[in-house]
């Protein structure tokens, strides 16, 4: 090695410009998370990976899935799915039926997914006929009201598995818009197929025969205000508990959570109370 006084200016102005080590020899980094940036690309993957999550490629792995018993929820290590549990086994033998009989359904991958949307509409219309007449049936052995028999057992057999939908939508999203929405359109569907589709081939049958198509109200004004204005009572929960001091339009914590749902299901109770009294002559409607 050159003596400092060896070296020619050039290596004295290489060395100057080397690392080297200073008064502090240690650094510290900190990481923050940009909230705005990772809710962007949240919205990404939920809106990509939706296809994934709810799509499928073949028959094979719709009836797999049928037939296999899953743990629902992810355990604690390393996101692995926790074992069945003994409810998992006794509502996947209460539900196996429906679910091998929807697992004929074509998969999301053909045609885009429109052929799987069609069938799939085409399903809950005939299982919400099916619903209706096994209600009807019942009604009438029991001596119930038709009226009676559509908001008790009717519209629970249809909007049964629109709550665990909403449940699951719940437990996976992080906004309550996809549980809420899914009641409204799951509702939708159901009315639309369940009597909208019907009424309109009863019209236009009616109209190519040139006969007026009549159908008695009957309660109909009663309920519907009375589901209206129940509806807008649950609005107004919803905008309080979306309050701060609350935390959340849905779940939460232990006794907001309670008493929301209770005052919920007291709605549900008051209003086909009041339906059967009306229908029956105890009390007057409109």
């Amino acid at each position: 090695m050159k003596q400092p006084e060896e070296r020619t200016e050039e290596e004295k102005m290489a060395l100057l410009g080397r690392p080297r080590l200073g008064e502090v020899s240690r650094a510290q980094i900190r990481i923050k998370e940009s909230k705005e940036f990772k809710n962007t690309v949240d919205k990404l993957v939920q809106r990509a990976n939706a296809s994934i999550i709810l799509g499928t490629s073949s028959w094979k792995e719709q009836f797999t899935e049928a037939m296999t018993v899953s743990g629902g929820d992810e355990g604690e290590e390393g996101g692995q799915p926790s074992s069945p549990s003994l409810m998992d086994y006794l509502m996947h033998s209460l539900t196996i039926f429906w679910k091998v009989l929807f697992a004929f359904v074509p998969p999301t991958d053909i045609a885009s997914g429109y052929l799987c949307f069609i069938v799939s509409i085409l399903g809950i219309g005939v299982v919400t006929a099916v619903i209706g007449d096994v209600a009807s049936y019942f009604g009438c052995t029991l001596g119930i009201k038709d009226s009676v028999t559509a908001v008790v057992f009717v519209a629970l057999g249809t909007s049964i598995p629109d709550t665990f939908a909403s449940k699951v939508a719940a437990c996976q999203d992080k906004y309550a818009d996809a549980s809420v929405g899914n009641v409204t359109g799951s509702n939708a569907v159901n009315v639309f197929l369940g009597i909208g589709v019907a009424w309109s081939i009863a019209a236009i049958y009616r109209a190519c025969h040139n006969e007026p198509f009549l159908v008695e109200p009957g309660n109909l004004a009663f309920s519907v205000t009375i589901f209206c204005t129940e509806a807008c009572l649950v609005i107004v929960v919803l905008m309080v508990r979306r309050m701060k001091s609350i935390g959340g339009e849905l779940g939460g914590p232990f006794l907001p959570k309670i008493v929301t749902s209770v005052f919920l299901f007291s709605l549900w109770l008051l209003y086909l109370i009041m339906s059967t009294l009306e229908a029956y002559g105890v009390i007057q409607g409109f």
